[in-house]
């Protein structure tokens, strides 16, 4: 279920053994985290599965999401997705390995950037060791969000990003990272 001004659109599913379901009380409380900030950010939505998190994103004012899979299934239900909330204007899906991705043109900065890959395979810290060496991917005061189990969650040192934020909801952990310079200036 989405907020917003889609607000009350059933999303379309993907099967959730190729995707990370993110629950809607989870998403409450991220999109609670970061409130107003939302308002003509853009966000990169990583491993999208069904998109819910950018399209979230969008219909709470962003201007602008890129969705990344690798699946075809999940491209399908995430152009539907945008279709049915009427965003597809403003977001743009890509079919593609999101490390690659990660590896090309930097042609685009985003406020947020979120991670929730397959789960127990380490690809969050991956994402997140790709983002620490191409900040050219990060707005000046961006934030990377990543989505886990908590069995998967550890500390981790990075040279560019470090945690300020860590959260668990249920069998769900959201991880915020920021680079070192915003986190000295948070405080």
């Amino acid at each position: 279920m989405i907020s917003g001004k889609a607000r009350g659109v059933r999303l379309k599913q993907v099967d959730a053994s190729i995707t990370r379901p993110i629950t809607d009380r989870v998403k409450e409380a991220l999109f609670n985290i970061i409130g107003s900030d939302i308002i003509n950010s853009s966000m990169l939505d990583m491993f999208a599965g069904t998109g819910s998190v950018g399209i979230e994103a969008l219909s709470r004012g962003a201007s602008y999401a890129m969705f990344l899979d690798v699946n075809s299934s999940a491209i399908e239900v995430i152009n539907s997705n945008l279709s049915v909330t009427k965003l597809s204007n403003i977001g743009q899906v890509q079919q593609t390995d999101a490390f690659e991705y990660l590896d090309g043109s930097k042609s685009k900065k985003f406020e947020y950037i979120y991670i929730a890959p397959p789960q127990y395979n380490g690809m969050w810290i991956s994402a997140l060791e790709h983002i620490d060496n191409n900040l050219e991917w990060m707005s000046n005061d961006g934030w990377v969000i990543a989505q886990m189990d908590p069995s998967e969650f550890s500390e981790y040192d990075f040279k560019n990003l470090c945690m300020f934020d860590k959260r668990q909801y249920g069998n769900t952990v959201l991880a915020f990272y920021s680079t070192v310079d915003n986190e000295n200036s948070r405080s």
